[in-house]
């Protein structure tokens, strides 16, 4: 039976990782879809993916002229979705921060709800190889948004989550214009708004494996400042 869940995995400069990461992917959800959206790496990740199409038919790029955001990147990949008979859809980073192995776990929990987030929050959760001040931001970066927003939720700038279909039916994708940190934020506050089930999954988070993080201040400092226009635009 064809498979309804499709994994989508923006990349920039994922080179040393991608590979590996879909070789991981399959060893737990091996009739998953995986499309990589890859905004014109430089280092070659989406020539490497056209060459992996060809012996895995599960496997589809979509390539981008240029680096257009975190936030566009998965707006391309659910319209794709949507146009396709998925039931599931996933956001995972292309880095091996988010381990292909609670991927079963996001699938089962995802029968019973409309969106599944991964959690370093939450009991049994948590985060390694980072440094003091990582932490904080990241966890005060939760809690700051939950404050304003009303939200009961402990990660809500986590990036690791299975959507239903008929959860993306229900948003107006065309209104999403955060990126970053407040992308995340945004999309589970409109899942929250709409009424629908949300539940947290705990997840280990790793730092990534190859190359450089993508995370700056002024990601982090626009998502302080997103946070108020979703609390009073959503």
């Amino acid at each position: 039976m064809e498979s309804k869940a499709l994994i989508i995995i923006p990349t920039y400069n994922e080179i040393g990782n991608i590979e590996r990461l879909i070789d991981e992917i399959r060893k737990h959800v091996p009739d998953a879809h995986i499309l990589v959206v890859d905004d014109g790496s430089p280092d070659g990740t989406g020539d490497l993916v056209e060459k992996l199409k060809a012996t895995d038919g599960r496997l589809d790029l979509l390539r981008r002229a240029g680096k257009l955001g975190l936030g566009t990147a998965y707006i391309a990949g659910f319209r794709y979705a949507l146009s396709r008979d998925f039931e599931y859809i996933f956001e995972m980073d292309g880095d091996f921060s988010h381990n292909p192995v609670y991927l079963p776990k996001f699938l089962e929990a995802a029968k019973d709800c409309d969106l599944v987030l991964g959690s370093r929050y939450v009991e049994g959760g948590g985060v390694e190889n980072w440094s003091l001040l990582r932490r904080i931001i990241s966890i005060g970066g939760s809690l700051y948004s939950r404050t304003i927003l009303g939200a009961p939720y402990h990660d809500l700038t986590g990036g690791f989550k299975c959507f239903r279909k008929s959860t993306l039916e229900k948003m107006s994708l065309d209104e999403v214009h955060s990126e970053g940190y407040s992308f995340q934020i945004e999309m589970t506050y409109r899942v929250h708004k709409l009424g629908l089930k949300i539940t947290e999954v705990p997840i280990i988070f790793s730092d990534r494996a190859d190359g450089t993080s993508k995370m700056s201040w002024f990601i982090f400092f626009e998502a302080i400042l997103r946070v108020w226009q979703i609390r009073f635009t959503v």
